[in-house]
This record gives structure tokens, C-alpha cells and sequence, in this order.
């Protein structure tokens, strides 16, 4: 078994305690209720670590399964849809809420045509939208969300991130989905005390 060097295992430790925090405090109806730029910084953050995090050759390998294992779409979730979520609010720092965030081909391509952005949406453009349901024990609730993917980039039409992923629902979707790709790596977890 691939265990990880001492440079990957300090990184992985920061960014598994970066994303857990976030994720801890993103499934409270108190964080929901919180101003929507503080929201908007902590699911930008969550989106960032996780697509870092996916760069770690075991993590790769969960992706992969995902693809070979589940159900359609699952890896592309995974991977593909939630890097382009994090690029998205990475390299468009103008927005200030989940609700505000549009792209569009113009802007995609504004400084360099075919990057990441520009290939995800030319590669969906038109993909019938994807079902998932999440069941949270602690509420006991199911939510069942829809992954509305553009059905016109090519002629400029503005995409909203909200209709790809609705904040609240799609976000906490997308925290447990990540969450149960990044268990696949934890052995042990332990509580580390305030400072």
C-alpha cells in the first residue's frame, strides 16, 4: 500500500484540517444564515482545497474508481465539475456571491481560448442535467438536487453558477461528495485542541 511522503502527509494534514473546518461548519443552518460574502469566501475555499487535493496521486486513483464503479457521471462530478467550480471563482475574483457569478464564452476566453473553463462547457454544452439525492442523518432529511449543465455556451449565453449548482442544497451536495471522496484516504482522526 502507497503511503505518503513526509511533504505530501504535511500538506495533506493542512488541507484535510482546512476542509473539514469548512465542511463542519458549512452543514449548520447558522452558517446559512451568515452574510453571503463570508458563504461565498468559505465555499470558494472548500472548492480550492479539494481540487488541490485531487492532484494527490491516491485521490486520483478514487476518481478513477468512481469512473469505473459508479454510476455515470459520478468522476465527472468529482473531477471534472468541481475544478471548473473552483476555477470559476478562482480566476474571476470580481463576485461577491454565489448568486452573482456568471460566465460566459467572452469571458472564458478573454485572455486565452480552450483553457479549462472554456473545455468543460464545450464538452457539456447540452448534457441532459444529472439527479442526486443526500441524506443527512443528524437532520434527517433527503434533498434532491438537479446538476443543470448550459444548454447554449457557444453563442455567448450568460451561465449562472446558481443554476449549475444551487447554493445552498448544491453546495452541501458537493461538501459531502467531496468529504466521502477525501474518507477514502483518513485512517484516523483525532479532535486538535483550540489555540
Amino acid at each position: 500500500m502507497k503511503r505518503p511522503n513526509p511533504a505530501e502527509l504535511k500538506y495533506l494534514n493542512l488541507a484535510y484540517n482546512r476542509f473539514f473546518d469548512i465542511f463542519d461548519e458549512a452543514l449548520t443552518d447558522s452558517f446559512w444564515e451568515k452574510d453571503k460574502y463570508y458563504r461565498f469566501c468559505k465555499i470558494r475555499d472548500a472548492f480550492s482545497v479539494y481540487t488541490e487535493l485531487l492532484n494527490y496521486e491516491l485521490i486520483q486513483w478514487v476518481i478513477e474508481h468512481l469512473r469505473t464503479h459508479r454510476p455515470p457521471m459520478e468522476a465527472e462530478i468529482g473531477s471534472e465539475l468541481f475544478k471548473l467550480v473552483r476555477n470559476v471563482l478562482a480566476h474571476f475574483p470580481v463576485f461577491e456571491s454565489w448568486e452573482d457569478v456568471y460566465i460566459d464564452n467572452d469571458l472564458a476566453n478573454w485572455n486565452k481560448s480552450g483553457q479549462t473553463i472554456d473545455k468543460f462547457y464545450r464538452k457539456y454544452e447540452g448534457h441532459n442535467p444529472v439527479q442526486y439525492r443526500y441524506w443527512q442523518p443528524d437532520i434527517k432529511k433527503m434533498t434532491y438536487i438537479s446538476i443543470k449543465f448550459p444548454t447554449e455556451y457557444s453563442q455567448g449565453s450568460q451561465i449562472w453558477l446558481k443554476d449549475l449548482i444551487s447554493e445552498r442544497d448544491g453546495v452541501i451536495f458537493s461538501m459531502i461528495f467531496m468529504k466521502r471522496v477525501l474518507d477514502t484516504q483518513v485512517e484516523e482522526m483525532q479532535e486538535i485542541p483550540d489555540k
